[in-house]
């Protein structure tokens, strides 16, 4: 049974020489963001381990035996088809490489900065993807979560400063920080500090509104404008107001887990 990091970037090299394997493997391993999931020898072998692994990112030659590259990339599901980079001794198949929407066009032989700056690029657009899709299941969240009905908890805060006691409505709450023992509240342009912790905050607060996404952050989702790809697994959240945070890896776990159950 295959086990799989789901931050991981899962890669298939498909190459009937194993020198080009060898090398391409060799330069992937030493990346953290990737996990090599299988070498194929040609397009036959590419189809079957696709449909196993369903890899993200696909280093494919073009002259093979029994299938080239583009012939099984012909036959291929459009949904099943990865980001894929050829890396070929041939530079007569480019152009028809880039009619197949390839993100990259390599050819041998090639060194490694060459491929890493490729590889770089494929990071990126998979991340990308990936946030487009995280983004589209909070948006999902979010409508299912406002269709729930709604628990009975405090809509109002007591906030005491400078012995001036006020009231704030946790609806006007944009995100809460963790400062040791206190939580700060940011609202708009004015922040306020309350003596109680995050744990205590969160467990006062409205889970249909608020939700925590890193160990020191808890963010209303009414604020959130986008997520992006970071690095590691993690999503930078962007906020209406600009305001950045951070989606830690162990959260979006979390936050996947509510998609699931939506």
């Amino acid at each position: 049974m295959e086990v799989t990091d789901s931050s991981l970037i899962k890669a298939l090299i498909v190459d009937d020489e194993a020198l080009a394997r060898s090398r391409i493997r060799e330069i992937l391993r030493k990346d953290s963001e990737i996990q090599l999931v299988g070498e194929c020898t040609n397009g036959r072998e590419a189809l079957e381990a696709i449909r196993k692994h369903a890899p993200h990112l696909l280093f494919l030659d073009v002259q093979m035996p029994e299938m080239d590259g583009f012939a099984m990339l012909e036959a291929l599901p459009r949904d099943r088809l990865p980001t894929v980079v050829f890396v070929t001794a041939f530079d007569q198949y480019a152009l028809r490489a880039f009619e197949v929407y390839a993100l990259d066009y390599i050819l041998k032989p090639f060194d490694a900065e060459r491929f890493n700056r490729t590889l770089h690029h494929a990071k990126a657009q998979i991340r990308q993807v990936r946030g487009s899709a995280l983004n589209q299941g909070l948006l999902d969240l979010l409508t299912d979560l406002k269709e729930k009905p709604k628990a009975k908890i405090p809509e109002r805060l007591v906030i005491k400063t400078g012995g001036r006691v006020s009231f704030l409505k946790t609806a006007e709450i944009d995100w809460i920080e963790s400062e040791g023992n206190y939580v700060r509240l940011h609202v708009g342009k004015e922040t306020h500090l309350l003596r109680e912790t995050l744990n205590q905050m969160e467990d006062r607060l409205d889970s249909n509104q608020f939700l925590r996404i890193h160990r020191s952050t808890i963010v209303n989702l009414d604020r959130i404008k986008e997520l992006q790809p970071w690095f590691h697994g993690e999503y930078r959240v962007l906020l209406h107001d600009g305001t950045q945070l951070l989606l830690s890896r162990k959260y979006r776990e979390k936050l996947r887990d509510l998609l699931k159950d939506t």
